[in-house]
């Protein structure tokens, strides 16, 4: 199942288009409870990028909480794997008793 969330703050517009895959394979899409979107990093407004997107895929344990990230792809590379990485340690999902995998597609747009 695919779908986009969108997020605005300050100074980015953020866009989430989730895949999941569970680790069992009749185990439905994680249910996200708290997102947290992540900074634009004050390095690339200092290079003059303003936009970017990254892949990243999260480890989920069975208690919802987020133990890894994978970045998958990112444009620029390593401009904004950090800030993505920080924030998505911070989400947290619905717990299913089971570890699992998410994926999302983070859209960064520099708004100032």
């Amino acid at each position: 199942m695919t779908h986009a969330v969108p997020f605005k703050t300050r100074s980015i517009a953020l866009f989430c288009g989730a895949l999941a895959l569970a680790f069992a394979a009749h185990a439905a899409t994680p249910k996200v409870i708290k997102k947290v979107p992540p900074e634009f990093p004050r390095e690339a407004a200092q290079q003059s990028i303003s936009t970017g997107a990254v892949k990243a895929k999260m480890l989920i344990d069975g208690d919802g909480k987020v133990t890894g990230v994978e970045i998958l792809e990112a444009e620029p590379r390593r401009v904004f794997d950090k800030a993505v990485t920080r924030a998505l340690m911070d989400w947290r999902f619905e717990p299913s008793g089971e570890k699992q995998t998410h994926e999302v597609k983070l859209v960064f747009k520099n708004e100032d």
